[in-house]
């Protein structure tokens, strides 16, 4: 099946050459130039409404190829990506094309090829993506730090990515991150960089911004400062999830132990939630407290995943303490293993260093819960050694 001829809409201000432009388009593009001056932006806009790509060409800062930008930007349905070619300074006027939502600025002269191809990018940019099969988001929570949270993001995506999977780990801990570390990556290109960056957000984008594991997750690093973290907005957020979904089959985002503005979005925009907590007093009404809290913003507590590390250390507390805490049975039990802080010092998970272990197999079994839909499987046998009850678990006090 042949494929439709690109249309390109030229918006031109009066006098530049058109003709580097037009050669250096696609070859079997149809363009449609148009002066800014001929016709209001109503005009113009119906002009471009099919076209794929939308190009405004100016020499100085003109109003009308600002209010251009914007209108395409905002009121064309198809969505087409905006590409400004400007002849003169580009300083100040950069940052306003871009704030006016323009998609990339380009100064002119250029080379022919280099200006083919920034072109012929943009147009695959707008028919990179399809949203018709997101893929499935994980929020992994816990109001409490220290409980693993970070540990569980991390195996959780190697274990999806040994299935053949393609899970990418977005690390909300903006502040304190550690995700980079834990899997042996370079913060060289974090979310904070991304979140600066001029122009709009595409895939091609996003993906470039991305560190990459041996095992074949991904994942968007946190900030390497701590006064970086407020050019992440929950906005931006929404917008780097959704299109995560549309890139990979698993978006994992690993959270501060906190529900804040930045996890509220996360827990918005997934479609499942893992609960991580650790057997201890402590830590356990923390969890308690954090399926209330979900409960109350009208999430079903009975459809969160619970993962419960250091399960079987030795504390006084059973598996019937955390049952009647809880009101439920942890979903996935992860034993203790010295192999795994030893792991995390080398920068690698337990399921890449150690897979045949029971703390491997654990978060194994967690990546088949949301491999089969988010079922949970039939869990791996732990055999914890007698305890005697804790009194303060037993009455419900906590």
């Amino acid at each position: 099946m042949t494929r439709p001829t690109p249309k390109v809409f030229l918006a031109f201000e009066d006098g530049l050459d058109l003709r580097p432009i037009e050669d250096a388009l696609p070859v079997g593009t149809r363009v449609e130039p148009t002066s800014l001056g001929e016709n209001g932006n109503g005009s113009l806009l119906a002009e471009a409404a099919d076209a794929e790509l939308v190009v405004v060409a100016c020499a100085g800062e003109s109003q009308r190829a600002l209010d251009l930008i914007e209108a395409a930007s905002t009121q064309l349905q198809a969505h087409p990506p905006v590409v400004v070619l400007y002849s003169g300074s580009p300083n100040g006027f950069m940052e306003r094309a871009f704030e006016a939502g323009a998609d990339d600025l380009i100064t002119l002269p250029q080379p022919r090829e280099q200006l083919a191809f920034a072109l012929e990018k943009a147009l695959v940019r707008r028919r990179g993506v399809s949203p018709s099969q997101p893929g499935a988001m994980i929020a992994v929570l816990g109001p409490k730090g220290g409980t693993g949270k970070t540990l569980t993001a991390c195996n959780l995506a190697e274990a999806l990515a040994c299935a053949g999977a393609s899970p990418v780990i977005v690390d909300l801990d903006l502040q304190f991150g550690d995700v980079g570390l834990a899997l042996g990556l370079r913060p060289e290109r974090t979310i904070h960089d991304l979140a600066v960056a001029g122009g709009s957000l595409d895939a091609e984008k996003l993906q470039s911004f991305l560190a990459h594991h041996p095992s074949g997750a991904s994942a968007l690093l946190a900030p390497v400062r701590p006064d970086q973290a407020a050019s992440v907005s929950p906005a931006f957020l929404r917008s780097v999830f959704e299109l995560l979904r549309t890139l990979h089959d698993f978006v994992i985002v690993d959270t501060p132990p906190a529900f804040t503005p930045e996890v509220i979005a996360a827990i918005d925009s997934a479609s499942h939630l893992c609960l991580v907590g650790m057997l201890d007093a402590l830590s356990l009404k923390d969890t308690k407290i954090g399926l209330e809290t979900l409960s109350q913003m009208g999430y079903d507590p009975r459809k969160v995943t619970i993962v419960l590390n250091r399960a079987d250390t030795s504390v006084g507390i059973t598996m019937a303490d955390v049952e009647r805490l809880l009101g439920r049975r942890p979903d996935v039990l992860v034993p203790s293993d010295r192999a795994i802080p030893t792991a995390i010092t080398t920068g690698r998970t337990i399921v890449g260093a150690e897979p045949d272990s029971s703390a491997a197999r654990a978060f194994t079994s967690l990546a088949q819960t949301y491999l089969a839909g988010g079922k949970t499987p039939r869990l791996l046998p732990l055999q914890p050694a007698p305890r005697r009850r804790l009194g303060l678990i037993k009455k419900g006090a906590a």
